[in-house]
C-alpha cells in the first residue's frame, strides 16, 4: 500500500512538472519569473510605457519650455536692436571680410578669427576671450585661433584691417560675404552670364538649389520663392504667425509661411483682391519690382526716383500697370532692373537666374 501511494505521489509530481514546462518559457504563464521574461518582455513593455508617458507629458513640456526660452531670448535681443538685419547662425559659419568691412555681434554670439587682422570694438557690455578667460578691451586686435564670446547685454563690432577669415556663430550683422565655396551645380558654368549673381545669392544663403546638383537657372521664380529670398535678405527676423492674412497660405510647416507672414505684416506684399497670395504662381517682372520697391522702403533705403529717363527709353514702358509704374521707374533708375533684350517685359515671368542678378544689383546699388 505504501509503495502504491508513493508511486502515485511521484506520478502527480511528474505531471505537475510537465505541465509547468509546457508553458512557453519566459512568458507571463511561466510560474517562475525567468531572466528571459524580465529582459525580453517586462523591460521592453516598461520602456514602451515610459516613452509613451514622456512623449505625452514631459516631452511636450520640454518642447514648450524650449519654445518659451527661444521667444524670451529673441525678445531680449530685440530690445538690443537685434533681429533687424541680423543673420542667425546656429553653427560656426565662415565669413570673408575685406579691409574696412565690419561685423556686429550680440549677446551669446561667438567668433574665432582664423587669418588676417581683426580689431574689436565693444559698444556695450563685455567680450570674453574664452581661450584665456580674460575680458577683452575695446580697441584690441584679436588673436587668430582663439575663441571670443559676447557676454550678457553686449554689442560688439569686429573690423577687418586686412582680408580676414573668421568664424561667426549667433547673431551677426554684416555686409561681408560668407566664404565662397565652389558652386556644386552641374547645370551652369563660370562662362554663364548669371554665374557671378548665383554665386552672390547662394554665398549669402538667399537662394538654394532645386537639388543637390541643380540650380535650374531657367526655371520661373514663384511668388513664394521671391518673398522667401527677401525674408532671408532681411535676416529672417522673428515674426508672429498667430494670424495669416491670406486664405491660401495655411500650412505653418511650408518653407515660405514665415516669410509671407513677415512680408504681409510689414506691407511688403498685399496679395490679390480675393484674399489670396498665390504662392505657387510664377512672379512677373512688374510684381517683383513692386515687392522689392516696398521692401526697400521698409528697410530704410532710398526710394526716390532721380530720373525716369531709363524707364521711358524702354518701348514697352507704356504697358506697365499703374500700380507698378513707380516701382519700375525706381528699379530702372537705380540699375536694379535693366530689361531683357531692350524690353521691360513687365508681365513676363522672371527666371531664377534673372532674379539672382536683380538681387545682386539691389545689394550693390540700393544704398546709393
Amino acid at each position: 500500500m505504501k509503495k502504491t501511494l508513493s508511486a502515485a505521489l511521484v506520478l502527480i509530481l511528474l505531471v505537475g512538472l510537465l505541465s509547468a514546462s509546457a508553458a512557453p518559457a519566459g512568458s507571463s504563464l511561466d510560474p517562475l519569473a525567468t531572466l528571459r521574461y524580465l529582459s525580453d518582455t517586462f523591460y521592453n513593455s516598461l520602456m514602451s510605457a515610459f516613452h509613451t508617458k514622456y512623449d505625452n507629458t514631459l516631452g511636450a513640456r520640454y518642447e514648450n519650455a524650449q519654445e518659451d526660452l527661444d521667444a524670451a531670448y529673441r525678445t531680449h535681443l530685440a530690445r538690443l536692436g537685434a533681429l533687424d538685419g541680423y543673420t542667425p547662425l546656429s553653427s560656426p559659419t565662415s565669413y570673408t571680410l575685406y579691409g574696412g568691412q565690419t561685423a556686429q555681434l550680440l549677446t551669446g554670439s561667438t567668433f574665432v578669427p582664423l587669418s588676417g587682422l581683426a580689431m574689436l570694438t565693444v559698444s556695450q557690455g563685455e567680450v570674453i576671450n574664452v581661450s584665456t578667460g580674460e575680458i577683452v578691451q575695446s580697441g584690441t586686435y584679436l588673436t587668430n585661433g582663439l575663441r571670443y564670446l559676447c557676454a550678457e547685454d553686449t554689442v560688439a563690432v569686429v573690423s577687418a584691417g586686412s582680408t580676414l577669415e573668421i568664424l561667426f556663430e549667433g547673431f551677426c550683422k554684416t555686409t561681408a560675404m560668407k566664404t565662397v565655396l565652389p558652386l556644386p551645380f552641374l547645370d551652369m558654368t563660370k562662362a554663364d552670364w548669371f554665374y557671378p549673381a548665383v554665386e552672390y545669392a547662394v554665398g549669402r544663403e538667399l537662394f538654394k538649389g532645386t537639388g543637390e546638383r541643380t540650380f535650374s537657372p531657367g526655371s520661373s521664380m514663384t511668388r513664394a520663392m521671391f518673398v522667401t529670398v527677401l525674408y532671408r535678405l532681411a535676416g529672417q527676423p522673428y515674426v508672429s504667425t498667430a494670424s495669416m492674412a491670406f486664405t491660401d497660405v495655411a500650412d505653418p510647416s511650408s518653407y515660405y509661411y514665415n516669410a509671407v507672414a513677415w512680408a504681409s505684416q510689414n506691407g511688403i506684399v498685399t496679395g490679390y483682391v480675393d484674399g489670396s497670395f498665390r504662392p505657387d504662381a510664377s512672379i512677373t517682372r512688374e510684381q517683383m519690382a513692386a515687392i522689392m520697391y516696398r521692401y526697400a522702403d521698409f528697410a530704410g533705403y532710398s526710394v526716390q526716383i532721380g530720373s525716369t529717363e531709363k524707364f521711358d527709353a524702354f518701348p514697352d514702358s507704356v504697358s506697365v500697370a499703374d500700380w507698378a509704374t513707380s516701382a519700375l521707374m525706381w528699379a530702372t533708375d537705380r540699375g536694379i532692373i535693366n530689361g531683357a533684350d531692350g524690353m521691360l517685359l513687365p508681365t513676363h515671368t522672371a527666371t531664377r537666374a534673372q532674379v539672382a542678378q536683380i538681387i545682386m544689383n539691389f545689394g550693390n546699388t540700393a544704398r546709393i
